[in-house]
């Protein structure tokens, strides 16, 4: 099997536990032969490599560096994973200021170092906020960033399954939008379940009402239930996704599920959050979710929530006042 594309993927954080997942999983997928780990922390991201040198892929060209110029340098594509991990008992937003003074210098070293990047996927949290922060710096154009929010829409189709003991891929059309936190806006009216109508099934003695509101529970904190579980944030699931969705962008497989994406239209304003989307070689472009007037005005208090953190960050001088934004971007 050849490689997809010849292009340069950078991994950013690829000493640490999702970062390396990713970098294992990439060339599992065979995108690129051209693959270079980028981390602050040398024998961390050293080690990853020994890992990869002894799993004997061919055909790769695999580098690894702790300079940011040389790393960045001719990148088409770059996930970032570069954050501070969730602990036990913290939310998303509590990396709020932190990781988003991570993700403007991410930014400013896109612009400065790989002006002409294809795409950037941005997965460290609160990815919402810290995606919208690496677009405002970059200069990219808002079809070319995209964050991870698939893990909410597979978290749920999980906890579905779990519920009336049937195969994950057995349920479908499950989608959740808005931010990729415990505000999210989960959507259950396109749900079917082994072909029935999940609307058909709540309220009987398979799904009762409670049983549904303590799924979409389940689905929010899921993040969460890991870290109770494993003692650390996840990594295996949000590394997959996230070389899932690189890998339509460079022209591979459909992306199944919601990504992050810069919104601007009537009803919502310059925000990242998750949308109807489509991943392909022009970037991501998305439509507006349809769904209930409950589940609609749950997407609008998640929109509502991420206004409130993104006006935060101008509280914090992490980004100027949204007015501004078009000096830093032109693109917005």
């Amino acid at each position: 099997m050849a490689f997809l594309t010849e292009d340069k993927l950078v991994i950013v954080g690829a000493g640490g536990a999702i970062g390396s997942t990713m970098v294992q999983t990439a060339l599992t997928m065979k995108l690129t032969p051209n693959l270079c780990l980028y981390d602050v922390y040398a024998p961390g991201m050293e080690g990853v490599m020994e890992e990869m040198f002894h799993c004997g892929y061919d055909g790769v060209n695999l580098t690894a560096t702790t300079d940011v110029a040389e790393a960045f340098k001719d990148a088409k594509y770059i996930i970032s994973s570069g954050g501070a991990p969730r602990k036990a008992g913290m939310t998303r937003e509590d990396l709020l200021a932190g990781n988003c003074a991570i993700a403007k210098e991410l930014g400013e070293n896109i612009k400065k170092y790989c002006p002409d990047l294809k795409h950037l996927t941005v997965i460290f949290n609160p990815a919402d906020l810290t995606g919208l922060v690496a677009l405002l710096y970059s200069g990219l154009k808002p079809s070319q960033v995209t964050t991870l929010a698939a893990l909410d829409s597979t978290r749920l189709q999980s906890a579905i399954a779990k519920q009336f003991g049937v195969k994950q891929y057995e349920v479908t059309g499950c989608k959740t939008y808005g931010g990729h936190g415990e505000q999210m806006a989960v959507f259950g009216s396109a749900v079917k379940v082994a072909g029935t109508p999940l609307t058909e099934l709540i309220g009987t003695d398979k799904c009762s009402a409670e049983d549904w509101e303590q799924i979409k529970l389940d689905t929010t904190q899921g993040g969460a239930k890991i870290i109770q579980l494993r003692g650390r944030s996840s990594w295996q699931s949000p590394a997959y996704c996230s070389v899932e969705m690189i890998r339509s962008v460079m022209g591979g497989e459909s992306f199944r599920w919601p990504a992050g994406t810069y919104v601007k239209n009537e009803k919502y304003q310059n925000i990242m959050m998750a949308m109807e989307t489509t991943l392909d070689t022009n970037g991501c472009t998305y439509t507006m979710p349809v769904g209930t007037e409950e589940e609609l005005a749950k997407l609008d208090a998640s929109y509502e929530h991420l206004c409130k953190m993104r006006d935060e960050l101008v509280t914090l001088n992490i980004v100027p006042p949204v007015a501004e934004w078009a000096s830093i971007n032109p693109n917005l």
